[in-house]
């Protein structure tokens, strides 16, 4: 009796709302709280203005409360992650932020980096904390996820036996990496050593620099990297594989010399005729049209890859979930958002 009595009391409470109400948040710009640390609103508009393009046109409210949201999320899967890093002492070192920090401003000149840093509205600081969390997050998932993919040889015949017809190549595939010079900077495009040529006469003392490195056998992908003028330069100038068809659009003399070319072999610097500057080409492989066979070293990495990349995909979502579940997450601004009818109130 007194059971049920306690059952009632609870019920009549809850009706009220002296019991069941909405957990009110611990401060009115404090959008989540994740095993008892908050996370700010101000953290979530920090990295909100760093993927809002200043000078398109602005989101509008539904657009921009979607994305926060989305980050959000991310940054409660993160402090999920850091965690358990740092429980498995997993986190970061100063020597390892630091290094990561060195590569990510290599490719410009200390005024470009600071602009960079001031338009996006985040120090010096705020970088290298980002950079621990995601060098810390990626060890973690490489001991707890990746270390733990396997693909077997089984895999990959059972994969090429039921999609053999992927590997009927249509035409004959080139696969071509370059190094760009350009008598025209494009401010948008870097490279490592931020090295762009201002004019045709400086673009031709740089390709024959780089002619003379390469005979040296200085590597291509990685003077791609450090000197090539083009959106190719951050994976070493690869272009991938380009059908035969595709080189009818190009210039005659870049067609030509593509066709000529034996895998391997690197091009003397080809003359750009419309614009000016110069392409140096490395032909990565050459592959025939027809089937190619499992035997085929090639064939058997690709598949392989993908494999490992599908099921690497399939395990980190597995490993979030778990990892969430056993946490105690209280997302406020979803909350506010809900109570708002979409809308969300000014910050105090």
């Amino acid at each position: 009796m007194n059971r049920k009595i306690l059952i009632v009391l609870a019920a009549v409470a809850c009706a009220f709302g002296a019991a069941c109400k909405k957990e009110a948040a611990p401060g009115p710009d404090v959008w989540a709280v994740v095993n008892g640390k908050d996370i700010s609103r101000n953290e979530v508009e920090k990295y909100y203005r760093t993927r809002v393009n200043a000078e398109g046109p602005a989101p509008s409210q539904e657009e921009a409360l979607s994305l926060k949201l989305s980050i959000l999320d991310e940054l409660i899967n993160n402090e999920i992650l850091i965690e358990r890093a740092a429980k498995l002492s997993l986190i970061a070192s100063d020597a390892e932020v630091e290094d990561k920090f060195t590569e990510s401003k290599s490719p410009y000149t200390e005024e470009e980096f600071q602009k960079k840093l001031k338009d996006a509205g985040i120090t010096v600081d705020d970088l290298k904390s980002d950079l621990r969390r995601q060098l810390s997050v990626q060890k973690l998932l490489n001991r707890e996820v990746v270390a733990k993919i396997s693909i077997t040889d089984q895999d990959v015949s059972d994969f090429y036996n039921k999609n053999r017809a992927q590997f009927n190549v249509a035409e004959p595939q080139f696969h071509i990496a370059q190094i760009v010079v350009t008598p025209r900077p494009d401010p948008s495009v870097h490279n490592r050593k931020n090295d762009k040529a201002l004019s045709e006469t400086d673009a031709k003392r740089k390709v024959t620099l780089l002619e003379q490195k390469l005979s040296s056998g200085a590597d291509f992908a990685q003077l791609a990297m450090d000197y090539s003028e083009d959106s190719t330069a951050a994976t070493g100038g690869d272009l991938g594989f380009v059908p035969e068809s595709a080189l009818n659009q190009s210039d005659p003399v870049l067609k030509h010399a593509v066709l000529s070319m034996r895998a391997g072999e690197i091009s003397q610097p080809i003359a750009v005729s419309k614009g000016g500057g110069y392409r140096i080409l490395k032909m990565i492989a050459k592959e025939q049209a027809g089937q190619r066979e499992i035997s085929d070293p090639q064939v058997q990495q690709s598949i392989r890859d993908m494999l490992r990349s599908r099921k690497e995909q399939l395990l980190r979502s597995a490993y979030m979930i778990e990892q969430r579940g056993d946490s105690h997450v209280k997302n406020y601004l979803a909350d506010q958002i809900m109570d708002s009818g979409g809308k969300l109130p000014a910050a105090k």
